[in-house]
């Protein structure tokens, strides 16, 4: 059953079902036919009877028949037995004979002769309160036979016709019905990894699998920019790791190739740490990317000391630039849903960010609402112009302010920062704001 096609085995199944109805009206159609073929005879018998009752007389206890011609019919089979004894019988076999003699004396009642397809059937006669005999009539069961053998035929070849017309039909139906899924297979079929932009374009949805089909071109379109997501920013990681990568090969190459005073090595070495650092920061920040976004374990962390651990990692940066740099404590204690690490890992890009282009003052805000913990990290600076509100977003993209500065920054933090907070069931937004810039960080509350 396994290896038949789906278009198979819904045909089989569909034959099957309408074979087992069909089989089930045969049989009923047949067995009340019969009923009531079974009926019209003993109706007929009956009114046969009743007709020979009213040619009989009483004369001195004995039974007498008037004969009237065509009275029963000129097939009727009648016999009339008074004390024992026969006054009228037809010209019949002796079997039937025999037959109808057994017939009398006993009560009403029907008797089949298989051997001669005879149906007789007996009623007393009573004079008076007194029964004087019996007359019994039969009929053949030829005619009887003869019908119920051409309905069964007829109703089998009908039977024969409708499932062969059910089959022939319900094929016709399943293959333009899947004929669709065999064709959005074999265009699948064609394409490669690099055909990200083939889709199958059955329009809109009008039945359900066209609307299976505008699903997966949906969720095609999803895989794609993911893909291509994935794709520029390995690209663009790749470009940033280079350039300290460089740097440092860069120093100590220089440093290596002649004798030089300690303060020149001391400086070598500086710049050496230093994209050392960048290196194993932005190393960290995907690692930890990638262990959340696979499914790892969440705790829980206060979310006012994860602001304030945040804050002091950024102390220098901010003294550096003269910035005020202020952590509101919130009314009541409020509970992060994720790990103190994890959470400082998605908030220190956005603080670093507004430390670095705030002018004078940064302040960072909590609250909690509904299930989720809000961060508002708003600054004094230059803000962010409408047409990089969304690509200061995007991996390895530092915005204008950023590269007319010269800024050492890898352009992966705020793209991090967001990408983790996303995993988490959290964002990270860019509000408008007049006199700034002002970034939200949502993230899922204990």
């Amino acid at each position: 059953m396994r290896q038949l096609g789906i278009r198979r085995r819904l045909l089989l199944v569909i034959v099957s079902a309408v074979t087992a109805a069909v089989a089930a009206l045969l049989v009923a159609f047949n067995v009340a036919f019969a009923n009531r073929l079974d009926a019209y005879s003993h109706d007929l018998l009956r009114t046969r009877a009743a007709q020979q009752l009213a040619l009989i007389r009483e004369d001195h206890g004995r039974l007498i028949f008037l004969d009237v011609p065509d009275a029963a019919g000129p097939d009727a089979n009648v016999w009339i037995f008074s004390n024992g004894n026969v006054v009228e019988q037809p010209r019949s076999g002796a079997r039937v004979n025999a037959a109808a003699r057994r017939l009398a004396g006993g009560p009403p009642r029907f008797a089949d002769l298989p051997s001669s397809d005879t149906r007789f059937y007996a009623v007393p006669v009573v004079v008076s309160g007194r029964r004087l005999g019996t007359v019994v009539v039969a009929s053949s069961l030829e005619p009887q036979e003869h019908t119920r053998r051409v309905a069964l035929v007829g109703s089998l070849i009908f039977a024969g016709m409708v499932l062969l017309l059910v089959a022939v039909a319900s094929r016709w139906l399943l293959a333009a019905a899947l004929r669709p899924v065999r064709h959005m297979t074999r265009q699948a079929a064609t394409w490669s990894e690099r055909d990200l932009d083939q889709r199958f374009a059955v329009g809109n949805p009008y039945d359900e699998l066209t609307e299976l089909a505008a699903t997966l071109d949906g969720l095609l379109d999803r895989l794609a920019a993911s893909l291509r997501h994935e794709q520029r920013f390995s690209a663009e990681l790749s470009h940033e790791l280079r350039t300290p990568i460089a740097r440092v090969l860069a120093e100590s190459e220089l440093a290596l190739l002649r004798e030089r005073a300690p303060e020149d090595y001391r400086s070598a070495l500086a710049i050496v740490h230093r994209n050392a650092q960048q290196l194993a920061k932005i190393v960290d920040t995907l690692v930890a990317a990638a262990r959340h976004e696979t499914g790892g374990v969440h705790g829980t962390a206060d979310a006012f000391e994860v602001a304030a651990e945040v804050s002091e990692a950024c102390a220098s940066l901010a003294a550096d630039g003269r910035i005020e740099l202020e952590v509101e404590e919130p009314d009541r204690p409020v509970r992060l849903g994720i790990d103190a690490d994890l959470a400082e890992r998605i908030l220190h890009p956005v603080l670093e960010n507004a430390c670095r282009y705030g002018a004078t003052r940064v302040r960072v805000s909590i609250e909690r609402r509904d299930s989720t913990v809000r961060y508002l990290v708003a600054d004094d600076g230059p803000g962010v112009s409408d047409d990089e509100r969304e690509r200061i977003f995007e991996p390895g993209v530092r915005g204008r302010l950023g590269e007319a500065g010269g800024s050492d920054g890898a352009g992966l933090g705020l793209s991090l920062a967001r990408r983790l907070a996303r995993s988490m069931t959290g964002d990270v937004e860019l509000l408008t704001d007049a006199h700034g810039a002002s970034f939200l960080v949502r993230l899922p509350a204990a």
